[in-house]
Formats: C-alpha cells, structure tokens, sequence
C-alpha cells in the first residue's frame, strides 16, 4: 500500500511531463526532422549528399517562422539546440558556387519590371516613406542601377602611377558601358566631367610618376548619362544621370579634411544665414584655369551645361524629364552641391530632382541644408553604420553637438546632413568576415552587397539576394576565407602589359586614339538620339 502510495505521484508527474513535452511540440509546430529538412534547403550543393542545386525558403514568412522557432528551441535547450544555431547562421555557397557552369547558374541579378506608375514615389517625391522599411524590391533595384553607374567610374579609371594617362578614363564614352557589361541598363553616356582644385584636398587627385603625362591639373571624376527609349517607357520618364566617383585611397584622408567652409551661393542667404559648404569639395567642384587643358570650365560648368542641354532637347519633345545625381564619398559631397545649382538654374526640372549618394560625408551648414529642402531636391542616404566616412568632416565636435540638440539646432556652422538615411549593417551579411578591416565598410561594392540583402532593419540577409558575392573582394579582402575568392582581384590584365607575338616581349600597349582623352570632349556633344 505504501509503494503504491509512492509510485502514483510519479506516474503523475511522467504523465504531465509527457503531455507538457506534447503541448510544446504541437505549439512550435516543427519537429526535429523538419527542422533539419528546412535547414538543409539552406546550405549550398557542397552540403548536399545529392548535390541538387540550392533551394531556397518559398516565402518570406517561412523564413521568420524557422528562425523565430530556432530562436525557441535554444531558449530551451542549449546543449542540444547549439549545432542546429549555428547550421541556421551557414552562408548560402561555398567555393563550388564559383566555378563556372555556363547557362546552369544563378543569373547576378532580378528580372525588371514596368516601373512606370509608380515612378515618383521611388525617385522621392514622398521621401522615401513606406518603402525603405521593409526596402521596396523596385527601389531596391534602382538604387543598385545608379550604384553600379558610380562604381563603372572606379573600374574604368586608369590608377597606375606609371601609365602616363593615370588620373583618365581607360575609355571613351561612346563604348564605357558596353566595356564594363552596363549596357543592360538602358543608357548612353553623353559627357565626361574633369575636375581640378586650387587647394590641397589630401590625396583625391591621381597623376603619373612619369615626366609625360595627359593632364598636371584634372583627373576624370565622372560622367552624365541618359535614359534610352526602351528604358525610359519601362521608368516612365526620360532620366538624366550625372555619376561622380570618390577617391580611390584608403578612407583615413577624411580625418585630414580641413573643416572650413566657403560660401557656395553667394547670391542667396536663407534665413540672412549665408549658405556654406566644405572648402575642400567647393574647389574640386568649381575651380578652373585658362591654362589648364580640360578644366577651362570647371566641373560645375561642365555639369550643368550638358544637363540644361538635355532638358532643353527633351523638353520640347513634351517629355517628362528627370534629374538623378549619384555619388560615392566624395562623389557623394559633389552630387549634392550638383543638385542645388540644377534645382536653382533649371526651373523645368522643378521636383524632379534626386540624389542618390553611398558613403557620403556631411557637406554644409544649416542653411545649405535648408535651401536644398526649400528647393526640392529629394535626397537619399546609403549609410553603412561602420563606416566613418558619413560621421565626417567634424565627427568629434559635432558628435558632442548632437547632444546637445536643443539648444545646437539652429547653429549655422555645425557641419548638417541633408535628406532621408537608408542605414545598412556590414555585418548582416552572412559572407563577410567578422574581424574585417573597417576601411573596407567604405568600399561602394561592399554596399551594394549589403544594399542587396537588406529587406528590413529586424530581418537578417535575404536567402534570395543575388547580386554577384564576388564582388566584393574587387578591391577588398572582405569575404570568407572558405569562399576561395581572391583578395583585390580586380585588375588590368597582366598589369597592362601584352605579349607582341612577333618579338616574344611583354610591352605596355598603346592606347586606341579614340581613348586617349581629348579636350574636345568637354565641348558641345551632338544631340543625343536614341
């Protein structure tokens, strides 16, 4: 009697144990096995016993419910459950992913849709709202599409210290997007932008080591670009785009910038505050000399001369005509100085202009930034949150400012960003190294593969991006090491050298005449025609 006494409240208790481990399998709807089938979708054909090609999670929601029911199950076991987290966290390909298959691999980029009804909204007529979080699959195609212009001006600038065109572009227009594979895209470039500076801005200009070179003063910041016919029905609107390059050196000069300002429009005061930019950008951006051979005009001239030429052209077609300004870094700073001359001097662009910028510092005062807004100039912010290029120039004193926003706000000569932040994290990225040198969060491909994974703030990486992951160790060494991509691999072959076939030596080529850059290039263009 008394063993039975003992016996029964353990029964009971194996009973409610039972049902209470029942309960919480049903609750969490996924079993063990299950699980590990949801997990193994994930991991590339190098996983696989059957080498099938990689699968992905059917929806988005499928997504979050295994990662929230992971998140549970560790919460309630972590000896068991550990290996499962970690397989959860495995990056989608391996090496095997990179070798090439010909037709059978993955396409590097989304099929386009007609974006034609809805363009305004992603150009910002509305700021942005309601579609930066979660990020808008179109807008997000269409931030990478003006990405993808900047970063064409890196991969064809000619860096070598020893070539006596360093500083040029390798290319001329006509044929710069078909070299770099862009001609997808949808537009022609119409203009090349040469830019000099009176002052010294630490190590943004590049020249040749050699006594003979094809410019002492200007280096080749970038391009204007415009819409085809068959783009423009697709976007709804025929669009201009002016591409600014940054530097190509390490992000450590922005700590060197002086934090002067120049008055950028002295015709205007808002407010009786005199708008201001930095002085080193104002002098890349508007300085020019007679004795110089592409910088009789000055970047700016350049710009806007062929800007108001095709809105005058298109204008009187009965066009819709819009202005996009992209930049990186530094290119970021003279995109937005860019966009206020043209929102202030071509009135038949009015609210249809827009900046797209990538890693861009702060550029003015306060007043700056309001003449922008008073302007209507739309302004989207790519920020990588470990990059420091954005907290510049000022990052201590304005840091300290911040603080003390009530009383610092209306303070004219605290350095002001302008527009909406679109914040990306680089370490979202399942493929990026966790002990990553922090100079490569500056690098514009290391955005945009950020940029491609993003879906929302609270999500992780999209299982579904699928710009080229290779990218992004051009000039980085950002990726895994198991991924066996090659650190800066992006180069001129053989380091500009060539075989002459018939003497056996390796020499330096010559440039194609149509290359070598012309000062003729900065003048009048014939009208563009589709």
């Amino acid at each position: 009697m008394e063993k039975s006494l003992v016996k029964t409240p353990l029964r009971k208790l194996r009973r409610r144990g039972t049902k209470r481990s029942c309960r919480l399998k049903q609750k969490l709807k996924l079993t063990w096995k299950s699980i590990k089938i949801q997990v193994r979708s994930h991991l590339p054909g190098a996983f696989l016993s059957t080498k099938k090609r990689l699968t992905h999670v059917k929806s988005r929601n499928q997504e979050q419910e295994l990662a929230q029911v992971a998140r549970k199950i560790c919460k309630i076991s972590n000896d068991s459950t550990s290996s499962l987290a970690f397989l959860l966290q495995l990056p989608k390909y391996s090496a095997t992913d990179f070798l090439d298959r010909g037709d059978l691999m993955t396409p590097a980029a989304s099929p386009r849709e007609n974006i034609s009804k809805m363009w305004r909204e992603l150009h910002g007529s509305k700021n942005w709202e309601n579609i930066l979080d979660p990020l808008h699959p179109w807008l997000r195609r269409e931030i990478t599409k003006y990405g993808e212009f900047v970063e064409s001006v890196y991969d064809s600038l000619d860096f070598d210290p020893l070539s006596e065109f360093c500083g040029s572009c390798r290319y001329n227009r006509n044929k710069l997007f078909e070299e770099l594979g862009l001609t997808r895209h949808g537009y022609k470039v119409t203009k090349y932008i040469y830019a000099m500076s009176h002052v010294d801005v630490p190590q943004w200009f590049l020249s040749s080591s050699l006594g003979e070179t094809w410019s002492k003063d200007s280096n080749w910041m970038g391009f204007v670009a415009v819409s085809g016919d068959r783009e423009s029905l697709r976007i709804g609107r025929r669009d201009i785009v002016v591409a600014w390059r940054g530097t190509v050196t390490p992000t450590e000069w922005f700590m060197d910038l002086r934090t002067s300002k120049e008055p950028f429009d002295c015709e205007s005061e808002h407010g009786k505050r005199v708008v201001k930019v930095q002085s080193g950008f104002f002098s890349i951006y508007n300085s020019k000399s007679e004795l110089a051979r592409y910088n009789k005009e000055s970047a700016s001239e350049q710009t806007m001369e062929e800007v108001k030429r095709l809105v005058k052209f298109f204008k009187e077609r009965g066009e819709e005509v819009s202005l996009t300004i992209t930049g990186h870094s530094l290119g970021g700073a003279l995109a937005l100085m860019n966009a206020y001359e043209a929102a202030r001097d071509v009135p038949e662009l009015s609210g249809n202009v827009s900046v797209i910028s990538f890693g861009a510092p702060r550029v003015g005062n306060l007043a700056f930034k309001e003449r922008l807004n008073s302007l209507g100039v739309k302004v989207l912010r790519v920020v990588n949150k470990q990059d420091i290029v954005p907290k510049l120039p000022g990052i201590v004193f304005n840091k300290v400012l911040n603080k003390l926003n009530p009383i610092t706000s209306k303070l004219n000569w605290v350095y002001r960003h302008v527009g909406t932040q679109l914040k990306l994290d680089v370490f979202s990225s399942p493929y990026v190294k966790r002990d990553s040198d922090l100079a490569g969060s500056h690098n514009l491909e290391v955005y945009l593969h950020v940029l491609d994974g993003f879906h929302r703030k609270k999500s992780g990486f999209r299982v579904n991006a699928r710009r080229d992951v290779a990218s992004v160790n051009k000039s980085t060494d950002m990726l895994l090491d198991h991924l066996r991509i090659p650190e800066c691999w992006y180069q001129v072959a053989h380091k500009g050298l060539i075989l002459n076939k018939q003497t056996g030596r390796w020499v330096k080529p010559v440039r194609a005449p149509e290359d070598i850059p012309s000062p003729l290039s900065t003048g009048p263009k014939p009208i563009y025609s589709s």
